[in-house]
């Protein structure tokens, strides 16, 4: 069985599974980590956001045989470490906004707008409205309006 290495929320980790075994699988059944949540498996809901070498990108449609050595992934579990505290800044303007209704979606929603924020400030800008909608993972209850709050306030406190 094939050997894959890569690095997950800080640590080198070493996994043996087929080639053609998608990251979210591996990530959640073999690596015991599970913050990003399966949805579709289409790449379409989102809910299983993560990083890999710190922009967004959905494990659930990419083979484990895609990821290098080099790649460091990182999930919900690994965000706080990011910024050496407890909760990353967006963690707390969520609890500080009471966004969470059901809970599912939220770790993708929450690293989705880590990676857009850090994406504006690195062109020099603060977030605007035009980057919220850009951020497509979808929400089941409906929690747009706090979403959108709490990505405004997580982002001032990045």
């Amino acid at each position: 069985m094939p050997r894959h290495t890569f690095k997950l929320n800080g640590k080198r980790v070493h996994v043996n599974v087929p080639n053609d075994v998608h990251l979210l699988w591996v990530l959640r059944d073999v690596l015991g980590v599970n913050g990003p949540k399966y949805g579709c498996g289409l790449d379409v809901c989102k809910a299983c956001t993560s990083h890999i070498n710190g922009k967004a990108f959905n494990p659930c449609c990419v083979p484990v045989s895609k990821i290098s050595a080099d790649d460091e992934i990182t999930t919900i579990e690994g965000l706080p470490d990011t910024v050496g505290k407890d909760l990353h800044p967006m963690q707390e303007a969520w609890l500080e906004m009471d966004v969470a209704q059901c809970g599912y979606c939220q770790p993708g929603q929450i690293m989705a707008a880590v990676a857009k924020v850090k994406e504006a400030k690195a062109a020099g800008r603060e977030i605007t409205d035009a980057d919220l909608d850009d951020i497509r993972n979808i929400c089941r209850c409906g929690t747009y309006h706090r979403i959108r709050e709490a990505i405004q306030a997580g982002a001032k406190a990045m």
